[in-house]
Parts: structure tokens; sequence; C-alpha cells
């Protein structure tokens, strides 16, 4: 009698899916519902997003911020030295990550946390090829730790990390701002959401979409964005399903 293979699963119907394989980059302020620290239920409300948007079958990596707990450019302004406040932030980053694998896992979703910082005790090392495997077993991947060196934000990682495991999108959650406006809305009161915009035309009008690194490699290597708000529910899932949501930013 055959035998199944150990780490084959059957998987949901895929024909139907807009990504087969997404990098969420989550906002660490949302973590904390507009507080320091972490909010249970608001982490364990976007592992509930993620776990239904998985049922159908979409291969999902996260990269998460960790400004609920700390930021280095803000330490860094109140006089401590740059590098060792990019440091305490990765750590905060890493706290995040374990979180929502919890709540992940509690979910019944697989996870594994691969960071860029060796913390053998409570993650993997990053090694992308370990991480697609993760993906196509079905298992959400979480890095952490940023790029493991400081002066890099976390879009510059995101988008760094969707390249590497081979994403077809990056989906930028953003707090406050649903998606990208012809100005600063809270400046602007006739500034208007855009659907889509190019890469290019974005950087001729001046529209600030991401960290300006993240950017230029998702503008150099035609990955598309996707930039939405995380306020409401049910936008999480909508937007590792592929649905109409926020900004799409596509190569010219």
């Amino acid at each position: 009698m055959s035998q199944t293979a150990p780490d084959l699963q059957v998987r949901p119907d895929r024909q139907d899916l807009v990504y087969e394989r997404v990098l969420l980059k989550l906002s660490g302020e949302a973590f904390g519902g507009g507080k320091v620290g972490l909010d249970p239920d608001v982490v364990r409300a976007m592992a509930r997003e993620v776990a239904g948007a998985i049922a159908t079958g979409v291969q999902v990596a996260m990269v998460i911020g960790g400004g609920n707990f700390f930021r280095g450019s803000e330490l860094q302004q109140r006089g401590m030295d740059r590098s060792r406040a990019d440091y305490m932030g990765m750590l905060g980053i890493v706290m995040n990550c374990l979180a929502l694998q919890d709540f992940l896992e509690k979910e019944g979703v697989e996870t594994r946390v691969q960071t860029a910082i060796t913390m053998g005790q409570v993650a993997e090392p990053y090694i992308p090829r370990r991480a697609i495997r993760h993906m196509e077993k079905g298992r959400v991947v979480i890095f952490g730790a940023g790029a493991g060196l400081p002066f890099f934000s976390t879009d510059t990682v995101a988008a760094q990390r969707a390249l590497e495991t081979k994403c077809d999108v990056v989906l930028m959650g953003k707090n406050g701002v649903d998606g990208v406006y012809t100005a600063d809305p809270r400046i602007d009161p006739t500034a208007t959401k855009l659907d889509t915009i190019t890469y290019s035309d974005a950087l001729q009008r001046g529209l600030r979409v991401a960290d300006a690194t993240a950017f230029a490699l998702c503008m150099e290597n035609a990955m598309p964005m996707v930039v939405f708000g995380m306020e409401g529910d049910g936008n999480v899932a909508r937007a590792i399903q592929g649905e109409k949501i926020g900004t799409r930013v596509v190569a010219g």
C-alpha cells in the first residue's frame, strides 16, 4: 500500500487566488493599540484575520515593526547612540513576532519566526530557502529583528524579504491612512486617494509611499506594492486575498 510523504499536505484549490505568496508588512504601533506595549486583543484579532486568509491557500510571510516598544530614530533624538537604539528596536520587533506566533498557533496556524539576529531558543535564523519551504507547507513565516543591522527600516526589510523569498506582492499595512493620496490628507482637505499609481509617477509627484530604500528595491525589481489601512475589520484578510483595497503601486 502506498504511503503519503510526511510533508505532503492537501492544499485548497488555488486556481482562483489572486496571489500565491505574499509579504505582509504590519505597523508595530498597531500591536499596541495606539499605546506603548502590546495589546493582546489587537494581536488576537490580527491573527484571526491572517488565519482566515491562510485557509484559502495563500502563502504568507510577515514583517512587523517595533514602534509600540522602541523607535531607534526617536531614541537617538533623546541622546542615545543610534546603533544601540536600533538594536533595541529589533528586540522589540521580536517580542511582537512571538506574540503574533502564539495567537496564530492558537488559531490552528503553524508558524515559524525567523530572526536576523541569532536567538536560537526562541526563533530560527533567517534562511530564505527554509522560509520558502515553510510557506510551501502552509506555515506562516514571521521575519523578526529587522535586517539585523542598524539604520535599516522595516519597510526596507519587507521589500528585501519579499524579493528573496519570491513573493508576488508587498502588502503595506498602515496606521491612520488607507492608501496613497495626491497630498497629505491630514494637511490638504482636497487630497484624493489613488487606486493605482506607478513608482515613477509617485516619485515625480513626491508622494511618500514607503521608505526610500524599500521603494527603490520594489521599483527596480518590478515588485508590486499595495498600501492599505489596517483600521477596519477584515482589511488584513482582504489585502492578503487580493481584494481591491488601498492603493496599488506598480512598475511603469
